[in-house]
Formats: C-alpha cells, structure tokens, sequence
C-alpha cells in the first residue's frame, strides 16, 4: 500500500530527515522502523517487510537517520542516532494517537534504538523488535554490543536467521536466556538479510511472512492486537 510521507526534525544539527508512514486503516500498533546501516528506508527488505506487516494490521513507521538523508557512507555518530530514534518515535506517536507503539528495526537500527531505549524509556513504547540484531563483527564472537540490552525495561522480540555472520547462534541464545524480558525467535536458513538459500525448500517470501506473523503474534501479547 501506498505510504505516507513526511518530515520530522531530529532534534540535534542534523535538523530534518525523511519518514515515510503505512498505516492500513484496521492497524491495531504501529511498530517505528528503522534501517540497518547500509540501506535507507526504501531498501527492499524495508518495503517488504512494511507491507508484509500492514497485511497483518500492523502498521509502520520508517524514516531516515541523518547520514543516509543526506547520502552518506558513514553512519552518524550513536548520540545522534539515539536522539532521531527518539524524535521518529515522537513524529509517529503524532501521527497515529492512541496506537500502541514499538520500535526497533533492521541491524543497526535496532542496536540503535535500544540504545536509545537504554538512556531513557522511548515514550509510549510497549516495547523493541529486532530484525538481525547485530551481536558482533563477522567472525569475530562477542556479548559486548549486548550488554547493555540488560537496561531495557520493555519486552524485546529478536528475529535472527541461523546463518546470520553478525550473530554466533550460541551467543544469541545465551544472551537472549540472559533477559527476563527477551522473546527469541529463529528463522531456520536465514542469514543476516533473512534470505534463505534455494535448496531450504522455502522462499524469501516465506521466510518473510513468517517474521511478520511472530511480529504479530508478539506485539499481541504486548497489547497491541485485536
């Protein structure tokens, strides 16, 4: 379906960025969508991800972060990530009243607005998804960008795929066991952009499909269903 576009301002220097609204007319929740570190809000797991949600009556948020507004390569620097994720979740509270709200989104993204999550509650936020949270560097296992998801005083839904090279399967269950409020879900065959190799026996529509109904499942014990 066709989004609704608009601008918000960031709060900082970077001044106004780019958010884009699909929002099918029975939404029960509104989850506020941000990229992943190498591709904007139009990227096409983004779209699919939107529309794939919006069959299920939730709706989306995405938007910009400043660096990728103004085409950058570099991601801006985590104070001014976290304070576009806390005015993305404001513009969209304004945009839709009363709907429940999640936030999270694609890689960094997610790593993002936990973070931003961690230094003060996003207001309205029922709670996080996180579509690949990013764990580490490929081949080099690490906890340290999780450690201060223990912070996080809302649920947190994770989607990783088993061949995801910035999440050791291990490490995300044992970090994942390790949060009272964490709920793991995997996507058997995916790797970090949740595609799914030809001999799964599945497609990446599947695999998609299948992400946007434990979103919605999820978001529904959260209080944000029919």
């Amino acid at each position: 379906m066709t989004g609704k576009e608009l601008q918000f301002d960031t709060g900082t220097r970077a001044g106004m960025v780019s958010g884009l609204l699909v929002l099918p007319s029975n939404a029960t929740a509104l989850y506020v969508l941000a990229h992943g570190a190498g591709a904007g809000m139009r990227h096409r797991f983004m779209e699919a991800m939107a529309s794939a949600l919006a069959g299920l009556e939730i709706g989306t948020f995405r938007y910009q972060f400043p660096y990728m507004e103004t085409g950058g390569k570099r991601p801006d620097f985590p104070p001014t990530l976290h304070a576009t994720v806390r005015a993305a979740v404001a513009a969209a509270a304004d945009q839709a009243p009363g709907l429940p709200l999640f936030a999270g989104g694609k890689s960094m993204g997610g790593r993002m607005t936990s973070g931003a999550a961690t230094a003060a509650p996003l207001s309205g936020v029922r709670g996080l998804i996180f579509l690949g949270f990013p764990l580490h560097q490929p081949g080099k296992p690490s906890v340290t960008r999780a450690e201060h998801l223990a912070q996080v005083s809302v649920p947190m839904l994770f989607l990783q795929g088993t061949r995801d090279t910035l999440a050791d399967q291990d490490l995300v269950k044992s970090v994942c066991a390790g949060l009272p409020l964490a709920t793991l879900h995997v996507v058997e065959g995916g790797d970090h952009s949740f595609a799914v190799l030809k001999r799964s026996g599945r497609t990446g529509e599947e695999a998609m499909a299948e992400m946007a109904g434990r979103i919605r499942d999820w978001v529904g014990t959260q209080g944000g269903g029919r």
